[in-house]
C-alpha cells in the first residue's frame, strides 16, 4: 500500500514529546509547573519539530505515584489549572500543528477515588465489583510486586470488610476489575470526555496488567473470557468518537517480548495503535555498554514484520520511569548496570537505572549526539522525555524513579528559570553540579549551533522529511565492524542508508548494496558530502569515533531532488 493511499496516520512520522506538568514551567510563582506555563512553551516545542505532545497525569491525585494514582479521571488538579486552561492548551498546540495525547490509566485508581472509598466500605456496595477482592488468604506474592522496596506483595488486607484487594503497584493503587462491564463503560466514558475536549489519543498505562487478572482469585467474577476484546472495544470506541479523516491513537505501555506484543496490536491492527519497543530500548543499552551493535541489530532483525499498516512501534532512549532492564538476561542486566550504574544509588529495584542518558555517558557530547541520531534513525516513531533535548541529568538525592523528573532548566536564573518561588517551595529540587542550569539550559542551547538542542532539532526535521524512517521496511546491512550498526530503510521506491559507530574508534566501513547500480549516489543528509556506488555495487563510508551518517539513496534514473 502506498502512503498516499492511507488515511491520516499522522503518528507514523510524528515526533512525540512527553511532559510532566509539575516540573515543566511554573507560570504563577507557586513552585509547581502548570498548564499555562506549558502553553507558553508550545512555540519552543514547535521550533524543535515536536508534532505530538504527551501529557503525564494532571488529574486530581494524592500523588503517591507521580499522579498515576488518580482520584478523579474527569478532573484537572487545581495546582495545574482548570478545564479552561486545558482546552486553551489544546487549541494553542493544534494551532502550531502539534497533536495532544494524555495518559489513560485503565489498570487502577487511587485508594482515594470515590469508587474505591465506597467499595471498601461495604461488601454490598454497588462499587464493590469495580475492584478485585478475595476472601481466602493469598499466596506469597512478593516477587510480583512492581515496587518491591515499598510493597511485600500484590494483595492488601482491608480490615473493615475482612477481604484482600489486588494491587500490582502500590497498595494505595487498587486494581480495577476490568472484567466488569460497568468498569469498561466508565473507562470509555472517560475517553469520550477528553476526546470531546480535543485530545488526539491516549498513552495507555500498564496495559498487560489491566487485561490479565485471570487465575488471580480463582473466581470467574474477575475473568475476561477473551482479554484482548477489551482493547478492541476501547479502540472501536475511539474510532467511533473521532470523525472525519483524522486518526486518534492508543499508544500502549507493553513491556513484553516482541512475539507477545503482537497480541496487543491484534491480527487486524484493531487493538493498540502503537506500542513502545522495550526490547529494542534495552538491547540498545546493552550495545552501548559493550560498544557492540550486535544485540541491537539482533533485536531489530527479530522485530515482527508484516504488521498491519495502521500499527507502529515507538522508540525511546529514556522515559519518566527507571530504565528497566527486565527483558535482558541476568548476566546482560548486570553488565548494563555495572557500566551505567556502578553505584547502588543509581539503580532501582534491582532491575533498572534511575538516571538520564547524558550522565550515563559521562557528558560526552559525541556519544550523546550519536545516541539521539540512532533514536531518530530507527524504524518507527521517536519519543523524547522533556529535558532530553538539552541534555539534562538526574538528581540522585530524590528518591526512587522521581530522580529523573526534575524541573526543566530554561535559563541560568533562580531555579533554572522554572519558577520564581523560593527553592523550598518547589515541587521538586533543581539539579545541581555539572548538569545543573548553570551548565545545561534551553536559553544557552538555543544560541549554540553545536548544542544538543540544535542537533535534535536537525534530526527531527530530517526525520519528518524522511518517510522511509516512519513507514519503511528495515534491512540490516552486513559489514565487518562489530561496533557499527548499518541499516537501510526502504519505502516504496525510496531508500536511506544509516550508519552509527558505537565506539570512540574511527573506522572505514565497506558496504555492498546489491540492489543499487553504478552511478547511484549516497547523499549525506546531515553534513556536506556523500559517496558513489561502483560497478560492483560497493562503496566505503568513513565514520569518526561515535560518528553517524544518514544517506539518501539517489539513483541516476531518479530526477527527484533529495
Amino acid at each position: 500500500m502506498r502512503i498516499t493511499d492511507t488515511a491520516d496516520l499522522w503518528y507514523k512520522n510524528a515526533v512525540v514529546y512527553c511532559v510532566d506538568l509539575e516540573t515543566y514551567l511554573d507560570s504563577n510563582g507557586d513552585g509547581i509547573g502548570d498548564i499555562p506555563g506549558l502553553a507558553q512553551r508550545i512555540d519552543y516545542l514547535a521550533d524543535i519539530g515536536v508534532s505530538c505532545l504527551w501529557l503525564m497525569p494532571f488529574y486530581p491525585s494524592p500523588r503517591r505515584d507521580n499522579g498515576y494514582d488518580i482520584a478523579d479521571m474527569f478532573g484537572v488538579d487545581d495546582r495545574y489549572g482548570d478545564h479552561g486552561d486545558f482546552v486553551e492548551l489544546v487549541r494553542v498546540a493544534h494551532d502550531r500543528g502539534i497533536r495532544v495525547i494524555i495518559d489513560l490509566v485503565i489498570n487502577h485508581t487511587s485508594d482515594q477515588h470515590p469508587w474505591f472509598r465506597k467499595a471498601r466500605a461495604s461488601k454490598s456496595s454497588p462499587y464493590r465489583d469495580f475492584y478485585v477482592w478475595r476472601s481466602d488468604t493469598p499466596p506469597e506474592t512478593s516477587g510480583e510486586a512492581m515496587f518491591p522496596g515499598a510493597e511485600d506483595g500484590i494483595w492488601t488486607y482491608e480490615e473493615k470488610t475482612q477481604e484482600w484487594y489486588l494491587h500490582h503497584f502500590l497498595h494505595t493503587q487498587p486494581d480495577l476489575n476490568t472484567a466488569n462491564p460497568q468498569v469498561r463503560d466508565a473507562i470509555a466514558k472517560t475517553m469520550g470526555f477528553w476526546l470531546q475536549l480535543g485530545v488526539d489519543g491516549f498513552r495507555v498505562d500498564a496495559v498487560p496488567f489491566a487485561i490479565s487478572q485471570t487465575t488471580l482469585t480463582g473466581s470467574d467474577d474477575h475473568e475476561l473470557l477473551e482479554p484482548h476484546d477489551y482493547l478492541r472495544t476501547l479502540r472501536s470506541f475511539l474510532q467511533r468518537r473521532v470523525s472525519g479523516t483524522s486518526s486518534a491513537i492508543l499508544l500502549g505501555e507493553v513491556n513484553l517480548p516482541h512475539q507477545e506484543q503482537l497480541a496487543f496490536f491484534g491480527d487486524d491492527g484493531g487493538q493498540l495503535t502503537m506500542q513502545f519497543d522495550f526490547v529494542v530500548n534495552q538491547k540498545a543499552f546493552l550495545s552501548f555498554a559493550r560498544e557492540d551493535a550486535g544485540p541491537l541489530a539482533e533485536a531489530l532483525g527479530r522485530r515482527p514484520r508484516g504488521l498491519p499498516t495502521e500499527t507502529q512501534y515507538a522508540n525511546f532512549l529514556r522515559n519518566h520511569d527507571e530504565l528497566t532492564l527486565n527483558l535482558l538476561t541476568a548476566e546482560e542486566r548486570e553488565e548494563v548496570l555495572d557500566t551505567f550504574g556502578p553505584d547502588e544509588e543509581m539503580r532501582f529495584a534491582g532491575r533498572g537505572l534511575r538516571r538520564r542518558l547524558p550522565s550515563m555517558f559521562d557528558g560526552d557530547p559525541r556519544q550523546i549526539k550519536m545516541a539521539y541520531s540512532l533514536l531518530f534513525s530507527l524504524p518507527g516513531t521517536p519519543v523524547l522525555f522533556y529535558g532530553e533535548e538539552i541534555g539534562m541529568g538526574e538528581n540522585l538525592d530524590v528518591p526512587g524513579r522521581e530522580a529523573v523528573r526534575t524541573p526543566m532548566q530554561w535559563t541560568t536564573d533562580k531555579n533554572g528559570g522554572f519558577s520564581s518561588a523560593r527553592p523550598s517551595r518547589l515541587a521538586r529540587r533543581v539539579v545541581e553540579g555539572p548538569f545543573g542550569p548553570q551548565h545545561v539550559n534551553a536559553a544557552a542551547a538555543r544560541r549554540d549551533e553545536d548544542s544538543l538542542l540544535q542537533h535534535i532539532t536537525r534530526l527531527a526535521k530530517r526525520y519528518r522529511d524522511s518517510p522511509e524512517l516512519g513507514w519503511g521496511e528495515l534491512d540490516i546491512l552486513d559489514q565487518p565492524h562489530r561496533e557499527v550498526l548499518a541499516h537501510r530503510m526502504v519505502c516504496e521506491d525510496q531508500a536511506m542508508v544509516l550508519l552509527h559507530n558505537l565506539s570512540p574508534k574511527s573506522m572505514v566501513v565497506p558496504l555492498e548494496l546489491v540492489n543499487e547500480e553504478e552511478g547511484t549516489e549516497l547523499i549525506d543528509l546531515l553534513q556536506d558530502g556523500g559517496c558513489a556506488i561502483d560497478a560492483e555495487h560497493r562503496t566505503e563510508v568513513t565514520l569518526q569515533g561515535y560518528g553517524y551518517r544518514w544517506f539518501r539513496v539517489k539513483r541516476a534514473s531518479d530526477p527527484r531532488l533529495v
